[in-house]
């Protein structure tokens, strides 16, 4: 399938659902080679047959981002396979808002793992073989919660703030390797992040929350990141933010 990102090889995580199932799509479609990485063995198993029955080649990792042991392995079995990583779509996360006072602090740690240290391992590993090969581009997916903070989601906040502050350093640190990188903060858009709320009642003021405008799409964000990887290679696009049309927060 030829593209705009034809021979380029990118590693996306969190592929099984959402944001990231759409983004192995829209970079099949654009010629990559797509390495699917996310927990759920059967949904990248999924994805995959989809990717090449549109005549895509995609290569499913079942990984955990929170476990570097892990991340490593994924990072050295595609630079096994395909020589290079051109581009790392972080986009492993998770949701899980509620108040401070109360809170069930395995949900904090949850979020940290997930959305900041699993972001963290990903980079470090492929930071080399970015270098080695003299180009790369690395697309972190926080929120618009990385902006904007509120009463229910203050660990949730300090993740994509730390996602944001992380991204930024990293820009300054790699670019003269050629290596770019772009923060995605995406409003409300309908995934499963907020099925994934252990709190009862704040679950329940979520989906309301979501209810009450239309929703981004995944392939709105797919879109957005596409728009970034395709650059000229003189061009990096640091940030994009993307809400609903509806949303005021």
């Amino acid at each position: 399938m030829a593209g705009k990102l034809t021979d380029k090889v990118a590693i996306v995580t969190g592929a099984s659902s959402g944001i990231g199932e759409a983004t192995a799509l829209a970079l099949a479609a654009e010629g990559a080679k797509v390495v699917i990485a996310a927990r759920r063995s059967d949904r990248l198993l999924a994805l995959e047959a989809r990717i090449t029955a549109i005549g895509g080649k995609a290569l499913s990792i079942t990984t955990d981002v929170s476990d570097e042991a892990q991340v490593e392995a994924l990072v050295n079995t595609t630079g096994a396979k395909f020589g290079r990583v051109d581009i790392l779509i972080n986009n492993a996360g998770v949701m899980l808002l509620g108040l401070i006072d109360n809170a069930d602090t395995e949900d904090w740690r949850r979020m940290i793992n997930l959305n900041v240290l699993g972001l963290m391992y990903a980079t470090h590993k492929v930071l080399p073989l970015m270098k080695a090969q003299g180009v790369g581009h690395i697309v972190n997916i926080s929120s618009v919660a990385g902006r904007i903070v509120n009463a229910g989601s203050g660990v949730y906040n300090a993740s994509k703030w730390a996602v944001g502050a992380f991204s930024e350093a990293l820009r300054k640190e790699v670019y003269q390797n050629n290596i770019r990188v772009t923060i995605i903060e995406p409003g409300l858009v309908a995934t499963e992040l907020p099925q994934h709320i252990t709190h009862p009642t704040v679950r329940e003021q979520m989906k309301n929350y979501y209810g009450s405008v239309k929703n981004l799409e995944s392939e709105d964000i797919a879109n957005a990141i596409v728009y970034a990887v395709t650059q000229p290679s003189h061009v990096n696009v640091n940030e994009i933010l993307i809400r609903p049309i509806e949303q005021q927060a």
